[in-house]
């Protein structure tokens, strides 16, 4: 039998008190990839070790990135650093990074490809290193985040063999052949799940899950191909992990996202910058996440500023944890982020 996972639900944590419906004013702040190339003590880090995801599986380094912004600003949260493609790297896909270019994947091309993966969850043991590392390390009233890639994101990069405009291959295999991309989602569901678990075993006390290529599906596609494998994941995780929350960020799904925070069991939702804050205040009723843009931020300090106070007084009551619409981007100043920070922090 699993056995399960429990947390002790009493914490003077701000970010975990937010999944007990509890509204802090400040409420709690992270920023997706806080930790990456618009820090230079990444950038320093980041030259000792050839490649990307060398860094990723060597534990010291990636406890020591995942650490760097709590230094430098007082965020409430870190995400373990790793990146959604160590699940197809550990399904026996052959990963890597080029520079200038991004991932680039062996593509998979059809059942007997799919029917060849089995993952190798022993090959993400730097990964469950790297999370027991930094959960001695990090301050006792912060939290660690723990993240996956969802399925849909999953498989587009698997089959495009990497990033991709219109996700043509993937489409037409979903449409065509729904079956076979069915087990190539399955397959994902449980690769997921497991991956999960694990990061909370070793130490991460809330979950994460980046969908961020939802907002390529049709609406009737959305609900086969990220509600039902997302509904499936989170149903594994708290078989396991019942205290353990989860975020779903369903990047792009517009009104969707309201379908998304309804049926998949999340317990707050993360938001683009494409969503008005309003719609989400009207529309969403468990906790949220988001939404201000990475590219205000790293360009126009006084507005963003003033889109912060916005958010701050619209959410205010309610569950909210701020963050961006998505990564902050490597051409981000420091005093920006300063800025927010701060902003946050003295609200109230």
């Amino acid at each position: 039998m699993l056995d399960k996972i429990f947390r002790n639900t009493q914490t003077e944590k701000p970010f975990l008190k937010i999944f007990s419906e509890n509204p802090n004013i400040p409420p709690p702040i992270w920023f997706m990839r806080q930790a990456g190339r618009y820090l230079p003590e990444y950038r320093e880090l980041r030259l000792k070790t050839s490649n990307f995801l060398e860094f990723c599986y060597s534990p010291d380094k990636a406890s020591e990135a995942t650490l760097q912004p709590l230094k430098r600003f007082e965020f409430d949260a870190a995400i373990i650093f790793s990146d959604i493609l160590v699940i197809p790297d550990a399904l026996g896909v052959g990963v890597s990074f080029k520079k200038g270019e991004g991932p680039v994947l062996n593509k998979i091309q059809n059942i007997d490809d799919i029917e060849k993966l089995k993952f190798d969850i022993d090959h993400l043991k730097p990964v469950y290193e790297a999370i027991k590392i930094t959960s001695k390390k990090i301050n006792k009233n912060k939290a660690l985040i723990g993240f996956a890639g969802a399925p849909w994101t999953l498989a587009t990069y698997m089959i495009e063999g990497g990033s991709s405009r219109d996700f043509i291959n993937t489409k037409k295999w979903a449409y065509s052949s729904e079956e076979s991309f069915s087990r190539l989602i399955n397959i994902l569901v449980e690769s997921v799940s497991s991956h999960l678990i694990e990061q909370v075993k070793n130490g991460a006390e809330v979950l994460q899950i980046f969908d961020s290529w939802a907002g390529a599906l049709t609406s009737d596609q959305f609900e086969k191909w990220v509600i039902e494998p997302t509904a499936k994941i989170i149903s594994n995780v708290k078989l396991a992990c019942p205290d353990t929350p989860v975020i779903g960020f369903p990047k792009g799904a517009g009104t969707l996202y309201k379908k998304y925070a309804e049926q998949t069991g999340v317990d707050a939702i993360s938001f683009d910058q494409n969503i008005d804050p309003v719609w989400i205040k009207d529309n969403i009723n468990i906790p949220v996440q988001g939404n201000l843009d990475p590219l205000l931020l790293a360009y126009n300090k006084d507005k963003a500023v003033e889109k912060t106070r916005e958010l701050l007084t619209l959410f205010e009551g309610r569950p909210f944890i701020f963050n961006l619409g998505h990564g902050i981007i490597p051409q981000t100043p420091l005093d920006n982020v300063s800025a927010i920070v701060n902003t946050v922090k003295e609200y109230g």
